[in-house]
């Protein structure tokens, strides 16, 4: 029955793949930044404008803001202002399955092998899913991969990619992969012309073709709100030593966690994959996977990307299929029954996928009311208290979704707009730093909101200026009793008004 072992590839293996990866990557809204996108989406649909300057804290209030994601903030608004948080989750899993799926259809080889590598590199992938704009970047990153080889043989795809760099600039700063990946190619096709692999004839017609997509990219770049400062605010965020001391996403991978064991697991086979003779990779997957090797070494957050380069490497050097596994693929007395076991997998994964995102859906606020200070918010909420809060780090956003304009944050996860300076103080100030009083003082601080266990807020407990206002397991809110004597040598920028 060849027919019906040709069905089974096809729609089979790419269904179980579809509804599995819709069940695995659907997660609870509950990324920190996510509160702060929504706030600002909403604050873009009501008003029509962008935002240039900070409108949610005090310490950069009427600073230069470069809101990169903002087309990201707006969907995430509108999804929510329309399907609430039902509606991200279902969103975001289905943006992060087709980044996988794509992945799926460049991966060589036996549909099973391919299946298995994918989700394997979805396993690796896990620690950076979530309801955020980063999502966005894989799968466009997942998309751009698949034009650039499938326009090997069908050059007119090619043209996709410049409209794509256009919507990716505008939903998030990865759209910084396009011009780096594009280049990491050209270079490996041309060490292929140096080796000999590849004749100067057959890379000079892909070139050709490359460098005037890179110089188009290149110049799309300012068709943002923010924008030429595009050019620069990539190279920004990689540079600052704030974001990568503070931020756990910028850390390198702690293979001592279970968490990245999968990552492990994929370096092995990597390895062992390049040293096969079976499937060699070219030059011009070489040097991508090298450049995105080092990234996901350097830092969690590159670790999709470097999946999508590695996964079809590895799946290339698979072997095609035990004989065992051919000879019982073909015993008639089994294939009678194949479709119908197949299909009854394929209907019980998608299944399981609707009641996944059904039971994320219903357990959203009880998640919600786990990470973050529900009962805190609430009472600042019915409160009228000076607007300054200084506010524990991974609950600036949130503080930002339910309390502006009533409140203004310290700071948030925007850590790009407060720079290293600012995201000092902060520690400073959190874990009882010399300097901490100073710094809650300089900035006319008189509200606090930190977890309760923290040090600033067992300090503060003993300090006589302070008390109190509220207080459970989770957080604690302070209000100082006196105002502070403001520093001269560190008088900030007042609140705005509204």
């Amino acid at each position: 029955m060849p027919g019906i072992s040709r069905w089974s590839v096809r729609l089979v293996f790419p269904g179980i793949l579809l509804f599995g990866l819709l069940a695995m990557t659907a997660r609870n809204a509950l990324d920190p930044d996510l509160w702060w996108h929504l706030r600002t989406g909403q604050r873009i649909v009501e008003t029509g404008h962008v935002p240039h300057t900070d409108p949610f804290s005090f310490t950069r209030a009427g600073h230069a803001w470069v809101s990169h994601e903002w087309l990201s903030d707006v969907v995430f608004y509108e999804l929510w202002k329309h399907g609430g948080n039902a509606a991200l989750i279902v969103f975001s899993s289905i943006i992060t399955t087709s980044g996988f799926m794509l992945l799926y259809l460049r991966c060589p080889g036996k549909r099973l092998w391919a299946l298995a590598a994918t989700v394997l590199g979805a396993l690796t992938s896990a620690p950076c899913w979530g309801v955020r704009p980063q999502m966005f970047t894989f799968t466009l990153a997942s998309l751009l991969l698949w034009l650039l080889e499938a326009g090997e043989h069908r050059p007119r795809l090619l043209f996709w990619i410049a409209p794509l760099f256009l919507l990716w600039l505008n939903l998030h700063a990865g759209f910084a992969l396009v011009p780096a990946l594009l280049l990491a190619y050209g270079v490996g096709l041309t060490l292929e012309t140096a080796a000999g692999s590849t004749t100067w004839q057959q890379a000079r017609s892909i070139l050709l073709r490359l460098l005037p997509l890179l110089l188009v990219c290149l110049a799309l770049v300012p068709l943002n709100p923010s924008g030429a400062q595009l050019y620069r605010y990539p190279f920004d965020t990689l540079r600052s030593p704030g974001m990568r001391s503070f931020i756990v996403e910028w850390f390198s991978p702690d293979f001592h966690q279970s968490l990245y064991l999968p990552l492990l697991l994929v370096w092995l086979l990597l390895l062992t994959a390049l040293a096969s003779t079976r499937s060699r990779p070219r030059g011009r997957v070489i040097v991508p996977l090298l450049f995105t090797s080092l990234a996901a070494l350097d830092a969690v957050r590159h670790i999709p990307i470097f999946v999508l380069v590695a996964i079809p490497v590895i799946a290339a050097a698979l072997p095609s299929a035990s004989a065992s596994a051919a000879t019982s693929l073909r015993r008639p007395e089994s294939s009678r029954f194949r479709p119908l076991f197949s299909g009854a997998v394929v209907i019980l994964l998608a299944a399981f996928a609707l009641v996944r995102w059904a039971s994320l859906a219903r357990g959203q606020n009880a998640r919600e009311a786990e990470q973050f200070p529900q009962k805190a918010v609430a009472f600042l909420q019915a409160s009228g208290h000076p607007p300054r809060i200084f506010v524990y780090y991974d609950w600036g956003g949130y503080a930002i979704w339910n309390l502006y304009p009533k409140y203004r944050v310290f700071v948030d996860g925007r850590a790009d707009l407060y720079g290293d300076d600012l995201l000092r103080q902060f520690k400073t100030a959190i874990r009882l730093r010399t300097g901490w009083r100073d710094v809650l003082d300089s900035w006319q601080v008189q509200t606090v909101l930190v977890p309760s266990s923290s040090a600033l807020a067992q300090a503060l407990l003993l300090d006589p200026n302070w008390h109190a206002a509220f207080q459970d397991s989770q957080a604690i809110v302070l209000f100082r009793s006196h105002p502070p004597v403001e520093n001269a040598g560190f008088c900030r920028n007042p609140v705005p008004a509204g």
